[in-house]
């Protein structure tokens, strides 16, 4: 997904000015804030044009109500998401694709802690389960994004099989942090841990035939999500992502 269509899609008119791109994205940083502070339900069109220093008739001039500003903002935050785990992955550091996996809830996790909004609205469930996609829910969308990503760098067979075991996944792994983050604003880190053992062991069962390749012991499964979970929390590397 590239920028444009991450910013284009419930956009009533695109903007192609170097100044409209800008007021656009103000008003999209302005609605990650208010949603922050007031919720969905408390958002509204005339809170956001004052946030964003635009006059009203400018946020109509781009999106015609609240939840395609909304969509917007989580289509953006997608495209952030996918661009960290590329950046993660460009390290060459994950040596396998259960690493990938890791690496894709590590990411998850930091941004709850980092990017305004996303704590609130994540993917967009809390407005719509299809504001990422008509036809799909947000998880859905998910996790097909990280199979594309798993599959290219890691060779793992795509079919069903892992489509499938990742939307489980990914379902899995979006309630439990949530919980976290309920339980603390900065997220629990028992939680958290539990919530990396209990995907990485599920996904070994489910994607280790296909993905083939030696696996890790449960145990040393455990130790690595208590490790990578403390390591995400560290503010150095919060600062590095």
């Amino acid at each position: 997904m590239s920028t444009s269509t991450a910013t284009s899609g419930p956009l009533r008119r695109v903007p192609v000015q170097g100044r409209s791109v800008a007021r656009v994205q103000r008003m999209l940083d302005a609605c990650a804030e208010l949603v922050d502070e007031v919720g969905y339900e408390g958002l509204t069109t005339t809170l956001l044009a004052e946030r964003a220093e635009v006059a009203i008739g400018s946020v109509y001039q781009f999106f015609p109500d609240k939840r395609a500003i909304v969509q917007a903002l989580t289509l953006r935050n997608m495209e952030a998401y996918l661009e960290r785990l590329a950046d993660r992955f460009s390290q060459g550091d994950l040596a396998h694709w259960w690493d990938g996996v890791d690496a894709g809830i590590d990411e998850y996790i930091a941004m709850h802690r980092l990017v305004p909004g996303f704590r609130t609205l994540h993917f967009g469930d809390v407005v719509d389960v299809h504001l990422l996609d008509d036809q799909r829910d947000n998880n859905g969308v998910i996790a097909e994004q990280l199979a594309r990503v798993l599959v290219e760098q890691f060779g793992i067979a795509d079919g069903p099989p892992l489509r499938f075991a990742l939307e489980i996944a990914v379902e899995a792994a979006d309630a439990l942090i949530k919980l976290a983050f309920r339980r603390d604003q900065d997220g629990d880190e028992r939680v958290l841990v539990e919530a990396k053992a209990l995907i990485r062991e599920y996904l070994h069962r489910q994607v280790g035939p296909v993905a083939g390749g030696a696996e890790p012991p449960v145990a040393e499964v455990v130790a690595d999500a208590s490790a990578t979970a403390a390591t995400v929390g560290d503010p150095a590397h919060s600062a590095a992502s």
